[in-house]
């Protein structure tokens, strides 16, 4: 039997239950377990990515794994090992919000106790724009809340290749238009509402600010965006040295923007938000970056270009980590890091409150 199949047979309750405890062991346990190091463009992985990386090639995991429908189901099945314990207390509610091609799934995170009024952040989540679903970021978004002071609503685009671009953008943006006219069903505060998400999600949430700004609508009070697809049109350096072994891979790249883009042209700011000529109107930003991530030099180059407009942002770059480290709440590390995220996305929305119109002038444009 191979450990794959053996690791397969062990029941997910023991999986994570080994996972918590070997990832709460000390650092300099968990780099002997993870090997020797592995320094690359003058970074060194941090052992608790090394380690995962390990666990997941010993379970055969891979993002992209045979069809669309088979890597949805593995994306599914993975996501509890990772994510840890449920944050609580968080409550949810499950929304239907009217969208171009029919009703838009969502999912309303409210943090208990939390002050009607509060901002509110609508949520992508990634995936490649091909997998991921409201279930596999659900902790996530509970953490955002809990610890950003914030509601969430978190958006289950239409997904490619069934629907290819720009039908995950067009979902995005009536996700950000119903947010902005119903702000006060959705316990929020309309002038500090923003949009964030990761990978693909951060792509989405850039294009919904761009677009929102394009058509003359009210844009986002803030602009998270975690380790973001940015350009769809160049290749950079950190895709050489990051595309193979670090989770993303740069044939999964070429997998989901295949699906994505389709016929589509990728020099479309729908698609590549760092060809736009309106940066300028964006909102301040917190982009955020994997050191071992082949996303990483786009990423960075949109935190610059926002820069070079005027936009005030804020770039952090995780050196050690891994592209998908805000999925992992489970390892310490990683969820430092969401912590300082959420920290980032609650001073951020303090500091933006009344810089937008009211929320009825979403209805113009």
């Amino acid at each position: 039997m191979s450990l794959h199949s053996f690791i397969a047979r062990i029941p997910p309750g023991v999986q994570v239950a080994t996972l918590r405890a070997v990832f709460a062991l000390p650092t300099p346990v968990l780099q002997r377990l993870a090997g020797a190091p592995v320094c690359r463009d003058g970074q060194q992985l941090a052992p608790e990515a090394q380690l995962m990386l390990r666990f997941q090639a010993a379970t055969g995991f891979r993002l992209v794994r045979g069809t669309v429908a088979e890597s949805r189901r593995q994306m599914r099945r993975n996501s509890p090992l990772v994510d840890g314990p449920t944050v609580q207390p968080v409550h949810s509610r499950e929304l239907a919000v009217p969208g171009p091609a029919g009703e838009i799934a969502c999912r309303h995170f409210e943090p208990d106790g939390l002050a009607v009024g509060s901002p509110l952040l609508v949520y992508y989540h990634g995936g490649g724009w091909v997998l991921g679903d409201l279930d596999t970021h659900d902790n996530l978004c509970r953490f955002l809340a809990l610890h950003a002071g914030v509601r969430v609503l978190s958006v289950d685009y239409r997904l490619a290749p069934e629907h290819p671009a720009p039908a995950a953008a067009d979902d995005a943006l009536a996700a950000y238009r119903y947010a902005r006219g119903n702000a006060a069903g959705l316990g929020a505060d309309p002038r500090r509402i923003a949009v964030g998400g990761d990978s693909a999600g951060g792509n989405l949430a850039a294009v919904t600010a761009l677009t929102a700004a394009g058509r003359g609508l009210p844009t986002p009070a803030f602009l998270l965006m975690l380790y973001p697809g940015t350009d769809a049109t160049v290749r950079r350096r950190s895709r050489d040295l990051f595309g193979d072994g670090f989770l993303l891979t740069d044939d999964a790249m070429t997998w989901f923007a295949d699906r994505y883009v389709a016929e589509a042209d990728r020099s479309d700011p729908r698609i590549s938000p760092l060809l736009a000529g309106n940066l300028a109107e964006l909102p301040p930003s917190y982009v955020v970056t994997a050191g071992f991530d082949p996303l990483r030099d786009e990423g960075e180059a949109f935190a610059t270009a926002l820069l070079e407009a005027g936009v005030p942002v804020v770039l952090r770059r995780h050196a050690g980590f891994i592209h998908g480290f805000a999925n992992a709440l489970l390892i310490g590390r990683f969820r430092e890091a969401m912590f300082e995220t959420a920290g980032a996305l609650r001073a951020g929305l303090a500091l933006c409150a009344g810089r937008d119109a009211p929320a009825d002038a979403a209805s113009s444009g």
